[in-house]
């Protein structure tokens, strides 16, 4: 099974703080830490921790943190030979990190702004020959639309985690076949505003109709719903033991539910699979620390049943 990722790789600063400060406040006694992030990184690693084998398609810097991160691709066993090097720095995120576990994050793109029509094309042997192309938004848009295209034009499927989400064009709706927004993000794709009235089931009945494909909201704690042209079906939650931290949930459900369809799995099915992942992921601190392996999923799994 094969997986192709075209997403960001950036390095991850992160605060665990308090309390986050309002505007003009400042917040004592945090704690610091650093480490690699950036959601087709993400992405990448966790679907080969599940067994997967994995090309990965970024951009980063000539800096201490790109070189730290062909150092973790090779690691973590992630194919990262078509890897741009840039001339910009390698993006950065700042992560706060409260107690509750929910977070806050802002992102400086750095090399990612590089990453043009012109690289995936470089990539396209390796979409090509994959199960499941992985496409995330934190690059610009003219990468997500040239490898959503050379998906569809090699026959390979598609999967689109539309975040951080923004409207998309139009000539990207068709060549998505599983879309998996969030709550927050679904309206946006939809360009809504707020207050817009609808309920989940209507945000995936919409995206739903545009794509043509399948469409998974992920509900956090409450579970997902997985739209397609037979209906609306619900994926139960599989509850956290403790939250410690929100920050890779998504990464996480992304990978498990990609590396989950590449092995030919139903979609409803991948989908209570990628949860258990996500549920296993908030649990542990970090991103990278808390993407599982497969023997701890299969050990979720039956501790559940």
């Amino acid at each position: 099974m094969k997986i192709a990722v075209v997403g960001s790789y950036g390095a991850g600063l992160t605060m665990r703080v308090p309390k986050a400060p309002a505007a003009g406040e400042t917040v004592s006694g945090g704690l610091f830490d650093s480490g690699p992030g950036g959601k087709g990184s993400n992405q990448a690693i966790g679907a080969a921790r599940l067994g997967a084998e994995v090309s990965l398609l970024t951009a980063i810097g000539d800096d201490e943190f790109g070189r730290s991160a062909r150092e973790l691709w090779q690691r973590e066993g992630v194919g990262a030979e078509h890897v741009v090097t840039a001339q910009a720095p390698t993006m950065v995120g700042f992560i706060m990190v409260e107690p509750s576990g929910e977070n806050r994050i802002a992102i400086a793109p750095g090399a990612l702004d590089e990453l043009d029509a012109s690289a995936v094309d470089a990539f396209r042997a390796e979409i090509a020959s994959a199960d499941v192309l992985v496409v995330s938004m934190e690059i610009p848009e003219e990468a997500v639309v040239a490898a959503l295209r050379a998906g569809r034009e090699t026959g390979t499927r598609t999967l689109l985690n539309p975040a951080p989400a923004r409207p998309l064009p139009e000539e990207c709706w068709p060549l998505i076949d599983v879309l998996t927004p969030n709550q927050t993000e679904a309206p946006v794709l939809l360009g809504l505003g707020d207050g817009h009235g609808l309920g989940d089931e209507q945000l995936a009945d919409a995206l739903r109709e545009r794509t043509g494909g399948t469409v998974v909201i992920t509900r956090g704690g409450a579970g997902a719903l997985v739209a397609r042209s037979s209906g609306i079906s619900t994926v139960p939650p599989h509850p956290a033991r403790k939250v410690v931290d929100t920050t890779g949930a998504g990464d996480s459900f992304t990978a498990a539910f990609a590396v989950a369809l590449a092995e030919g799995q139903p979609v409803e099915q991948a989908a209570e699979f990628a949860a258990v992942a996500g549920s296993h992921t908030v649990t542990i601190a970090g991103v990278v620390p808390a993407l599982p392996t497969r023997a701890q999923l299969n050990a979720l799994i039956g501790n559940a049943s």
